[in-house]
């Protein structure tokens, strides 16, 4: 088939709500849209790790210190899912990780911040988790089946760190006044980049100096819809997550800082402040002393980590070496068996004994186990 019969194909699997795998042909667009997607959302995962693994050593209690461990673990296996379908779409990992170092790439400007007490991290998991998972429960149906399947996975154990952000919170404002006076603060800080930064720039076109880049902005999120990559506008997602806080802040006794909250009958939604280019611009933070710090210690990790690439690769080439062994042997004794031999490695035919044939398949089989 020629370009434009692919490209037939193609939209019409979309319009039928297909799903498009590593071998299919797709539009260089698609693919590279995809890729600048899933790459930041994987720089996002591990750069994420930091405000919160700063407090794995001055958790309150062997319990918190338990479930802050296990939640920083799951953030890093979630940008190794994304790493993985990445590679599916024909690039390698070590390349985008180094574009993440040279500021080529970039992660979610949201950790830009940083976590200034305990409290941080439930704010953190409550609010900007919980925007993630609003943002990314519809990925779980993107149209890219290797990205759809990697979310699938994810959203389910951020669902749970939103939980244990919302039990932290909730356990912090059920104690001293201190305790709740600190998650208020916390909340005051974390609620701007959560409902601006997680959602990503307002995809209405402006006016004055932003309209160029806001009619940008538009006419991608247009496309990407258009392809199945995302599924609604990020300010469609934005109003979820507004609706879904608000009740949820109530429960606890915290105030979101936003005076504009208010529940419009009319609407069926809660109002709040829109976030326009100013307001997404004022919380970027990308020149603060925190985002140069995240971005030096993600380099510095990863060049101290060398070593263990090294030895990962050195122990893969060797067990590829092994099975490409055991495949030969394998196969002499198959030539073997084909030409009618009695005996197979010395062994007698019916003892159920194969010789040094077995000592070799299972040593192999052991190595690779």
């Amino acid at each position: 088939m020629d370009d434009d019969e692919l490209l037939a194909h193609f939209d019409a699997l979309l319009a039928e709500g297909g799903t498009v795998e590593p071998r299919d042909w797709m539009p260089d667009g698609y693919r590279r849209m995809l890729i600048r997607q899933i790459a930041q959302h994987a720089h996002s995962e591990i750069i994420g790790m930091q405000p919160e693994g700063a407090w794995l050593t001055r958790a309150p209690s062997l319990h918190r210190k338990s479930v802050l461990i296990a939640k920083v673990q799951d953030e890093a296996g979630h940008g190794l899912y994304l790493y993985s379908a990445a590679e599916t779409l024909g690039v390698d990992r070590a390349d985008l990780l180094d574009a993440l170092h040279r500021g080529q790439q970039r992660a979610s400007a949201t950790f830009n911040h940083p976590a200034l007490t305990w409290a941080d991290t439930g704010a953190i998991a409550w609010l900007t988790d919980g925007a993630a998972v609003i943002n990314q429960a519809p990925l779980c149906r993107t149209s890219y089946g290797p990205y759809a399947r990697a979310m699938r996975r994810v959203c389910q154990e951020e669902a749970f760190h939103v939980r244990q952000g919302y039990d932290l919170m909730r356990a912090l404002c059920e104690g001293t006044p201190e305790q709740k006076e600190m998650a208020q603060d916390a909340v005051d800080r974390w609620w701007l980049p959560a409902v601006a930064l997680m959602f990503g720039p307002p995809d209405t076109e402006a006016g004055g100096a932003d309209a160029r880049t806001a009619a940008l902005g538009a006419a991608v999120s247009r496309r990407a819809m258009a392809w199945g990559i995302k599924r609604h506008t990020n300010d469609e997602l934005r109003q979820r997550f507004v609706d879904q806080c608000v009740p949820q802040a109530e429960r606890l006794g915290l105030t979101l800082p936003d005076p504009a909250i208010r529940w419009n009958e009319e609407r069926g939604h809660y109002d709040f402040t829109p976030v326009d280019w100013d307001v997404y611009r004022e919380a970027l933070g990308d020149d603060t002393v925190w985002a140069r710090q995240r971005i030096a210690h993600r380099r510095a990790a990863h060049e101290d980590g060398a070593w263990v690439r090294e030895a990962a690769a050195a122990y893969a080439a060797r067990a590829d070496d092994g099975a490409a062994e055991e495949a030969e042997d394998e196969a002499a004794v198959a030539v073997g068996a084909g030409e009618g031999a009695v005996f197979v490695g010395g062994a007698e035919e019916g003892t159920g004994e194969t010789g040094a044939c077995a000592v070799r398949a299972g040593g192999v089989a052991g190595e690779d186990a």
